[in-house]
């Protein structure tokens, strides 16, 4: 070790700062971050930043480092104070990695985050979240360095990499890195001082992102790329308007409010333009600074080349190796046209999209290089104008008319993934984004459509289905037409046989957050078919493929809320409730059992009864949900009623018991303090309790004692081939696995050491929930705190909680066995 595990991290810092960086300015403090290196120069004012980083003392895991130091940065936004390093990193006694900025920078505009959580608790969602983000990118492009085995090396890599972009410049250098900070800055001080109305400009899809490529392709004022949809011309900036009766290009004129003050003391500060081989990326990647809210409905994502390239692969395989020869091919959702880079029969390809900005992108492109015809790429909004309004090259007319070439036409696209809903839609308690969804072809297909109608992927699917028939579909999407219970209505009427389709992780596209699954599929419209299963390859985030997995779709009624409606019972005494939400497994966290159902689970009768007759059932259906991890690719798989296929292993004694055993120590549980606590799974002399319990359900439950011999002629540990158990009220004590029992007893031993410290003014009536806060205690917000000080319990709680694991990964797989799930 380089250097000691007892050295403290401050002294850890100045050491590393002197060995290494001493050229450097390693003393200024950013913020709440570690460790900073900068240039000892300041250029217009501002430094030029080469690394923040992460310092942890000893021997340290360098990936959590990282992402602290992400929260830290993300949570003061100081990426937008000012422009973000070279590098981020972290390090400890033995080790420094390094990350290039420009590979995390679309880390810090992801939605729906919360950058307020506290970085150094390792235990939030948001990190576990940001970690499962940034894993790849951490695996792909850190740059590891051991203090003493990489000493010259690393000496070598500061060196070479820790420098001004120019020699002698005097100005920021604008790159990959930095062109979105930059953008961030321009907006706050450039963007106010244009004369124009960015509301109304918005509605006719011009955004600020277009005035800013025009700054920064610009030298002498003059914008140098004339196939920009906004050019610089000295004092004003000059959009393109449309053409003229004679189809020559006309223009209209910007100015600035201040006579270009603020423009000038902005961008005296940059280097411009940027070095050549930047200029295509930064025109590519004009979805980078699209607004979210435009992105989400005109859909400017960008598709991962490694995906294009494999789609590609899949044609070839669909369609034959000469396919581009034989097929005519049109991108009706281009965006910049990157989906159809590696096609090689320009005079056969097509590609249109939304903005202006984006057709005169992929012109540029085709003019410099790109295999793409100029006259073969248009402005067209695929949902909303007609086929037959004039913007369709005469030759992709032709073919959409002539029937049998249009069944040589394949609609290749990744269209947007924008729905009308939000994710709390579901439940009644949000409300739908207004204009999301709305469209032209969604009013024409709106009572086919079905519950798919708020998607705008599926609009542009029916769209092509019903009017473009007998073509071929090559698309990226959701899975939800295939799963999804609202897409049912769709699926009856969308029935093009699916040929093939291949799976991978969505967060591999950009601007696309959540843990679930991107499809290609191969469509033959010409072919009637209703889809009902099929087998998908499967890609990693890497794109190595790792095996198949069966995508399929069933009847509602095979669905296994239809297994647990068997057990309804509306009589007997109320035990508890068990809260209901979807059947798949991306819903499975807000399943569970709780004896306080909020107002709106009545209201939206989101809840089920628990009794002494169905406690059984409700018990395995919780366990169920909860113990099969959710995964990119499981995310809208189906749980099942296994009777449909006459499968009745869940009848299992020891299945039972497990799920009993594993839903009795469910940390979610709440009960209302006013209300008795029938799930306490212990008697009062096992825990040294301080006082009687109001309730011995469930220890009576267990030990046989509330079977009564009229209720049951069988025993519900028989196998039945038709018919569900009578009974499901033990008649004599219930056994207990191994590994049930180890869960039982870690929770005994948490108890005993609760009474202990609570005393005897406590209430016995406790939960594990109430355990847990006791220990724990709550933040400032009311939220309870992740941890406690006292060591006892953090060991007795762990105990306990992987003891539960273990149970659960037995319980897994007869998941599947029993049939509540496909494998």
């Amino acid at each position: 070790m380089r250097y000691p595990e007892s050295m403290l991290e401050e002294e850890l810092k100045n050491r590393v700062g002197e060995v290494f960086f001493a050229d450097y300015n390693h003393s200024t403090i950013k913020g709440r971050v570690d460790f900073t290196i900068a240039d000892k120069q300041l250029f217009m004012g501002e430094p030029i930043e080469y690394l923040w980083a992460e310092a942890k003392r000893g021997k340290a895991n360098l990936d959590h480092a990282l992402i602290q130091l992400i929260l830290t940065i993300g949570r003061a936004q100081l990426q937008t104070k000012q422009a973000p390093p070279t590098y981020l990193g972290a390090f400890d006694a033995e080790h420094i990695y390094f990350i290039p900025y420009f590979k995390l920078h679309d880390i810090f505009s992801m939605n729906d985050f919360n950058w307020n959580v506290t970085p150094s608790d390792h235990t939030t969602k948001e990190f576990a979240l940001l970690s499962e983000r940034v894993q790849s990118i951490i695996e792909q492009e850190n740059l590891t360095f051991d203090f003493i085995k990489d000493e010259k090396e690393l000496r070598k890599f500061i060196k070479k990499n820790f420098v001004i972009g120019k020699e002698k410049t005097t100005k920021i250098p604008i790159t990959k890195t930095n062109f979105i900070t930059i953008y961030s800055k321009w907006e706050e001080a450039v963007r106010p001082t244009i004369a124009i109305d960015w509301e109304s400009a918005k509605k006719q899809g011009i955004i600020s992102a277009d005035f800013y490529l025009a700054d920064l392709l610009s030298q002498e004022g003059l914008s140098l790329k004339d196939r920009l949809y906004v050019i610089l011309k000295d004092k004003h900036y000059r959009l393109v308007k449309g053409k003229d009766t004679l189809g020559m290009l006309e223009f209209k004129e910007v100015a600035f409010t201040d006579d270009q003050r603020a423009y000038n003391d902005f961008w005296n500060k940059y280097q411009r333009p940027p070095k050549k081989e930047y200029w295509d990326f930064l025109i590519g990647r004009r979805d980078l600074l699209v607004p979210q809210d435009v992105r989400e409905r005109k859909g400017s994502y960008f598709t991962p080349r490694i995906w294009v390239e494999l789609s590609q692969q899949y044609l070839a395989d669909q369609f034959g190796d000469n396919w581009q020869e034989e097929y005519y091919v049109w991108d009706c959702a281009a965006g910049t046209g990157n989906l159809l880079n590696g096609l090689s029969e320009k005079y056969r390809i097509f590609a249109s999209t939304l903005d202006e900005a984006d057709v005169l992108v992929m012109k540029d492109r085709a003019v410099n290089g790109a295999n793409l015809l100029p006259e073969h790429i248009f402005q067209f909004d695929f949902l909303n104008d007609e086929f037959d309004c004039g913007k369709l090259p005469k030759a992709l007319l032709d073919i959409i008319q002539d029937e049998e070439k249009r069944k040589r036409l394949i609609i290749y696209i990744n269209p947007p993934y924008a729905e009308a809903s939000n994710k709390r839609t579901p439940t009644k308690t949000g409300s739908n984004r207004s204009g999301v969804s709305q469209s032209a072809v969604y009013t024409r297909y709106s009572n086919i459509l079905g519950g798919a109608k708020k998607e705008l992927f599926a609009q542009f699917l029916m769209r092509i289905y019903r009017e473009l028939p007998s073509a071929k579909i090559a698309e990226f999407s959701k899975l939800k037409i295939l799963q999804s219970s609202l897409s049912q209505k769709f699926r009856s009427i969308y029935r093009a046989k699916l040929e093939k389709i291949f799976i991978v992780p969505a967060k591999t596209f950009d601007n696309v957050n959540g843990s679930f699954p991107i499809g290609f599929k191969i469509w033959d419209s010409e072919k009637d078919d209703t889809f009902t299963t099929i087998t998908a390859d499967k890609y990693n985030d890497k794109g190595v493929f790792i095996g198949q997995k069966e995508v399929y779709s069933l009847p509602s009624s095979s669905y296994v809320i239809n297994w647990l409606r068997k057990f309804d019972d509306k009589s007997a005494p109320l035990i508890s409730y068990i809260r209901l939400l979807g059947t798949d497994v991306q819903h499975s966290k807000d399943i569970y059992i709780t004896s306080r159902p909020t107002a709106n689970d009545f209201k939206e009768s989101l809840i089920k009864r628990i009794t002494i007759n169905n406690l059984l059932p409700c018990c395995i259906y919780a366990c169920i949900r909860a113990v099969i991890p959710q995964l990119w690719d499981n995310d809208r798989d189906n749980f099942l009623d296994p009777e449909v296929e006459d499968n009745y292993r869940w009848h299992s004694e020891e299945f039972q018991s497990d799920c009993l055993a594993y839903m009795l120590f469910d940390e979610r549980y709440e009960r209302s303090p006013k209300d008795t606590n029938h799930w306490i799974p212990f008697i009062e002399k096992e825990v040294n309790a301080p006082t009687l319990f109001s309730s011995h359900f469930i220890t009576d439950f267990i030990s046989g004692k509330l079977h009564k011999e009229e209720q049951e002629k069988k025993t519900s540990n028989e196998f039945f081939e038709n018919e569900a158990p009578q009974s499901l009220i033990p008649r004599e004590p219930m056994r207990f696995s191994p590994e049930a029992t180890a869960v039982f007893d870690a929770g005994r031993a948490l108890w005993r050491y609760y009474f202990a410290q609570a005393g005897s003014e406590t209430d016995p009536n406790v939960a594990l929930y109430d355990i847990r806060l006791y220990f724990q205690g709550r933040n400032a917000k009311g939220k309870m705190n992740n941890d406690s000080p006292d060591t006892k319990y953090m060991e007795l709680i762990g105990a306990l909680r992987q003891t539960r694991k273990i149970l659960a990964r037995k319980i897994e797989p007869k998941v599947y066995e029993y049939g509540f799930l496909r494998s």
